[in-house]
């Protein structure tokens, strides 16, 4: 993903690639990694290399447990941070709303326009159906379930509705054949499986109809418009935001 954000960025007329933090591909040239030609630009193992770089600012797609490090860094240093890592707890974001006054956060689930169409599409829904369940799917490489976006669909609609009808199982022959419960009751399963790379289905349920909502990601390219436009978007914003919805007007 790293290498994508970094090739996009650099053909975007009006951003520029100046810096390249990952400590797994230290000092190799920028082009070996990400086939972007900057002349003398060397990939960094640690942060600081972007405040030396004047970077305003920082795109992270990493994991939380760095995320978490490097965003504290970024707020520090008051650049602006534009993040596609999951996986935050809730008292990473009070930290996180606390470090980011000399500059901006955006942090979303997905950053795909059609995903987050999709969410909110699902939020607008959710107070004319009384049943709901989300099935989320993603390649064999994803560590955390269900995803960030099924999450935050999950909550967006519970927020939207808090009537839904109890789950009428009483027994069940395999354990998790339900998915997990997430906010509102509202059911949430995860696949794995090789060949997918970001999928998601939200199935609403009423009398005499059923309503299904879908978004396919079939490359990872279907992020880089998102990322661009809150690269260009974050210095409009404040503090801490969550979600691609404020740049989307939605």
């Amino acid at each position: 993903m790293g290498a994508m954000v970094c090739a996009t960025v650099h053909a975007d007329p009006e951003l520029e690639l100046v810096a390249a933090v990952d400590p797994s591909f230290e000092g190799l040239d920028v082009r070996q990694v990400t086939g972007v030609d900057v002349p003398g630009m060397r990939i960094s193992a640690h942060a600081e290399a972007m405040g030396e770089a004047g970077a305003e600012v920082v795109v992270d797609f990493t994991r939380a447990e760095a995320a978490r490090e490097n965003l504290r860094w970024v707020a520090e240093n008051s650049i602006h941070a534009v993040v596609g890592t999951t996986g935050f707890s809730d008292s990473d974001y009070a930290e996180m709303r606390e470090e980011f006054v000399g500059s901006n956060c955006l942090i979303a689930p997905n950053f795909a326009i059609g995903a987050v169409l999709m969410m909110r599409f699902a939020e607008l829904a959710a107070p004319w159906f009384e049943t709901a369940e989300i099935i989320e799917f993603h390649h064999e490489n994803k560590i955390d379930a269900p995803s960030g976006t099924a999450v935050s669909t999950a909550e967006r609609m519970a927020a939207a509705s808090g009537e839904w009808i109890d789950d009428p199982t009483t027994k069940t022959v395999y354990d998790g054949a339900r998915g997990g419960a997430g906010p509102a009751g509202i059911h949430v399963h995860s696949v794995r499986m090789r060949g997918m790379v970001a999928h998601q289905e939200v199935i609403l349920g009423t009398t005499g109809q059923t309503l299904v909502i879908r978004h396919d990601t079939t490359d990872r390219s279907s992020f880089m418009p998102g990322v661009v436009l809150a690269c260009k978007k974050i210095a409009e914003l404040s503090g801490v935001t969550i979600g691609l919805d404020a740049v989307l007007g939605l």
